[in-house]
């Protein structure tokens, strides 16, 4: 078909062809990393976890409905043990896995919107817009995010109050995503910016400053597809943070108590004196399930970094 013109509906035919191609290409390379596919599948079996507990478990079990007697050892009826009200653990883990993944998304997705935000704009504009954002930054990265975050929760929830709840979700949990997702974005914005500096120097992006392409669509069409690769692969290990960072406030208290996330039932397991009882399983499962998801994620963005960045693998 070499100088055939080809009709719209050609055009289209050809794009998906070539999109079906790249798509077959990136799972071939992909699978060629044994490792990311483990972290995928492990991250299926949480995501069924996620989608359908009630089906897997049943109805999550509340203090006023246990299933068992107080501090029960796994057995044929309680796989996992029970809690010190005699709740199942294995219920509490499966339910548990839904909060803690949203958490884990949507405080990585606002990591990400204002890191890649913020590196675009600065290595793209350059000079002082670049010095401020970067002081900024800077700012962000060298403070403590945990510290940052025991600060902020607190303020969040008494400024709108401990009842407020937002699209079905309780206040106490959206400051913990708010709080994960301003405290985290600098590290990205860095990446993001240095990658950013290298793209707006190329030859397509001064050909749409000729034709008199504005800044912001010269960001959006040409710099922030060239960036994309980094921000995917990033965004899987801003995920395992996430879930890392919302572990460790719900730990501290800093969790919505009547959300059963795996940083809350280990809460409630240190505070009830499970270790020292010799309740080993009640800390073991969601301390597993916390280990599984978040080397999962980690596998799959180092994969991701190979299969969507082949000069870093030829490096290694």
């Amino acid at each position: 078909m070499t100088g055939a013109i080809l009709t719209p509906g050609q055009l289209r035919a050809e794009r998906w062809r070539l999109r079906a191609a790249g798509l077959r290409s990136f799972v071939r390379r992909f699978a060629s990393h044994p490792a990311g596919v483990v972290g995928v599948v492990i991250i299926i079996v949480f995501g069924v976890m996620a989608i359908a507990p009630s089906v897997l478990v049943g109805p999550f079990e509340t203090p006023t409905r246990p299933s068992g007697l107080p501090f029960a050892p796994p057995s044929a009826t309680h796989v996992l043990g029970a809690d010190e009200q005699g709740r199942d653990v294995l219920n509490l883990v499966v339910h548990g896995a839904r909060i803690s993944l949203l958490v884990g998304l949507l405080a990585s997705a606002i990591t990400v919107l204002l890191g890649a935000t913020v590196g675009i704009v600065a290595g793209f504009f350059g000079g002082r817009t670049d010095a401020i954002l970067m002081r900024i930054t800077d700012f962000f990265l060298i403070l403590p995010t945990f510290v940052l975050a025991l600060v902020l929760a607190p303020i969040i929830v008494d400024v709108f109050g401990v009842g407020t709840e937002f699209f079905g979700m309780r206040i106490t949990l959206i400051a913990i995503i708010l709080v994960i997702g301003v405290t985290s974005w600098a590290s990205t914005a860095r990446i993001i910016r240095s990658q950013a500096l290298s793209v707006k120097e190329r030859a397509f992006v001064d050909r749409a400053r000729v034709i008199g392409a504005g800044s912001g669509r010269i960001m959006f069409n040409h710099i922030l597809p060239n960036v994309m690769s980094l921000i995917v692969a990033n965004t899987v290990l801003v995920i395992a943070s996430s879930i890392l960072t919302e572990t460790t406030l719900s730990f501290v208290g800093l969790g919505d108590p009547q959300s059963p996330t795996w940083g809350t039932t280990l809460h409630y397991a240190q505070v009830t004196g499970a270790p020292g009882s010799g309740a080993w399983w009640y800390t073991a499962a969601p301390g597993v399930a916390i280990v599984l998801v978040v080397l999962a994620f980690t596998l799959i963005g180092n994969a991701l970094d190979d299969t969507l960045n082949p000069k870093l693998s030829a490096r290694k």
